[in-house]
C-alpha cells in the first residue's frame, strides 16, 4: 500500500505540538470517526513516532504505517476500528 495514495476522511495538523498534544488530539479526534475511516496526522514532534503506532494499536484501530515528506513532517494514518 502507497502511503502517499491514501485519501484520509479527516486531516489533523499537530505541526509545532509536542508531547502529549499530538497524542491528545490524536485520541480527541478518532472519536468522531466513524469505523472504518481513515484519519492522517501530520506533525514534527519525533516522540510521536513510538506514541501514535502504540496508541492506535492498544486502541483497537489499524495503524496503516507513516512516511516523512520532504518538508520534515510525518504523515500517519490510522483506520478507525
Amino acid at each position: 500500500m502507497d502511503l502517499k495514495e491514501i485519501k484520509a476522511d479527516q486531516v489533523l495538523d499537530t505541526r509545532g505540538l509536542t508531547c502529549p498534544m499530538p497524542m491528545l488530539k490524536t485520541k480527541k479526534t478518532l472519536k468522531g470517526l466513524s469505523a472504518g475511516q481513515i484519519l492522517e496526522v501530520i506533525g514534527d514532534d519525533p516522540g510521536s513516532k513510538n506514541d501514535i503506532p502504540d496508541f492506535a494499536k492498544k486502541n483497537n484501530n489499524e495503524f496503516l504505517g507513516f512516511y516523512d515528506d520532504d518538508g520534515g513532517m510525518t504523515h500517519y494514518f490510522i483506520k478507525k476500528g
